[in-house]
């Protein structure tokens, strides 16, 4: 398992590889991050430098035209919402119910909102697993595990109305140069 770490204008963030794919994205101190999950290395692999480009194209306000190979291992259940999470467009949101109205609608049986607030809540590769664009069913911003300003500012980001989001007056800004532009 490779682990390395990169910062960024939301925080530092940790990327996690079996050496063939991208298997973890968390921003340190996330909400379910595996416990003493630490960088522990320099070294890279494709997985890891192609996350890199994408998130260096992500936090520059771009729509990335690529994405890396991810793997993930959970649930059936949780692994096909993670699925329907990687359907919803750069720039729009979805709410949990209508996540599992389609859930539903694709496997017959039934599912609750909370149900896929549960799997949105644990995805383990967030940002390229866009869990931040769900929200409520009032169309309000509920949970996320990399906190509500990092959601926030992730959707302002894109919808283009964030461009000083790198800015020195930004209260999310870590006060050096991200890793990461």
């Amino acid at each position: 398992m490779l682990i390395r770490s990169c910062s960024s204008a939301l925080g530092r963030i940790i990327l996690a590889s079996d050496g063939e794919a991208l298997t973890g994205l968390w921003f340190e101190g996330q909400r379910y991050c595996p416990a003493g999950i630490v960088p522990q290395t320099e070294k890279t692999c494709p997985a890891l430098a192609e996350t890199e480009q994408w998130l260096a194209a992500y936090f520059a306000g771009q729509r990335p035209d690529f994405r890396p190979e991810i793997r993930f291992h959970s649930t059936p259940f949780r692994e096909m919402i993670w699925g329907l999470l990687l359907e919803i467009p750069y720039g729009e949101s979805r709410t949990y119910g209508e996540i599992a109205d389609e859930a539903e609608q694709r496997t017959g049986r039934g599912c609750s909102p909370r149900a896929v607030g549960g799997a949105v809540g644990h995805n383990p590769i967030s940002l390229l697993i866009p869990c931040h664009r769900v929200i409520g069913a009032d169309g309000k911003m509920t949970g996320y595990a990399g906190g509500m300003d990092r959601k926030q500012a992730l959707l302002r980001l894109e919808q283009g109305s964030a461009p000083d989001l790198f800015a020195e007056g930004n209260r999310l800004f870590s006060g050096k140069t991200p890793d990461i532009l």
